[in-house]
């Protein structure tokens, strides 16, 4: 019996570590091919290990775009965004959750319908919105839709609110705690395992987003790392610049890998917990 657990855990270990490896090998071919020359990405048979090391790249590419520049956008939206979705949709979560009002199921529903709508339906509406009020070519559309809530985290909160002990609220309640106090106090130190996903998804959809920056920013300096990454697809001047496309794919990884090293359990633990209560 030892024996035989002993090559089941050897078999788990080896398909889970096969499988880790097969998902790493996209992210070590983007670190790879940030260090070699344009003409030796795509050489065949493939080369893991640059030869030579082009070093200079990560120099190179600061004068080939304004990587600063596009960073600090990246971040202003990224940043200011994922506090407002993180507010409002806490707020949100919690009324559908605790809160008792008329018609309450039903504007709940509504909201989850909205999860049926795809973006390109709204897309030409919305852009004729903000281009009415003069937001088009800022990074207001980008920022102020975010402190509205997000339906999929609102659901998500709510889910998990749900699965907190009424009584914890009611003794709060008779001791004299106002409505945001147990809120802030009591029911978000609870529910930090889901805000922190909520965090972390609303932190990965704002700093990898593409199409809403790509409809909304037509000039330079509002564009984001992914505008401008995918400019250098576009640049007609008879040089491949693909190696510079490399590392602007390694700026905007690395930070959210070292997110989610920093944050791995918590996230893990939110995704286990929420939605246990129907």
């Amino acid at each position: 019996m030892r024996k035989q657990r002993t090559i089941s855990k050897f078999l788990g270990f080896l398909i889970v570590g096969g499988g880790g490896l097969v998902m790493l090998l996209p992210f070590l071919w983007l670190i790879s091919s940030s260090f070699k020359a344009a003409n030796k990405i795509y050489v065949f048979p493939p080369q893991f290990i640059p030869d030579p090391f082009r070093w200079q790249n990560y120099i190179e590419v600061f004068s080939a775009v304004p990587v600063l520049l596009y960073t600090k956008n990246t971040l202003i939206i990224t940043i200011l965004a994922t506090i407002g979705t993180v507010i409002s949709s806490v707020v949100a979560g919690y009324a559908f959750a605790r809160l008792r009002f008329k018609g309450r199921d039903l504007l709940f529903s509504v909201l989850l319908a909205t999860l049926m709508l795809p973006y390109v339906v709204i897309m030409i509406p919305i852009y004729v919105m903000f281009s009415k009020i003069g937001w088009v070519n800022t990074l207001l559309p980008l920022i102020v839709p975010a402190y509205f809530g997000d339906a999929f985290f609102i659901f998500l909160l709510r889910q998990f609110f749900r699965t907190i002990p009424m009584e914890l609220e009611d003794a709060a309640r008779i001791d004299g705690a106002s409505r945001p106090r147990v809120l802030f106090q009591i029911m978000v130190p609870l529910a930090r395992p889901a805000i922190i996903v909520v965090t972390i998804q609303s932190v990965l959809g704002e700093w990898n987003a593409f199409m809403q920056p790509l409809i909304f920013l037509t000039k330079r300096n509002v564009w984001t790392l992914a505008l401008g990454l995918n400019s250098l697809q576009r640049f007609e001047t008879g040089r491949d610049w693909t190696h510079y496309m490399m590392v602007l794919g390694v700026f905007m990884v690395i930070p959210v890998v070292i997110m989610y090293f920093l944050a791995q359990r918590e996230f893990i633990q939110g995704i286990a917990l929420t939605g246990m209560k129907a």
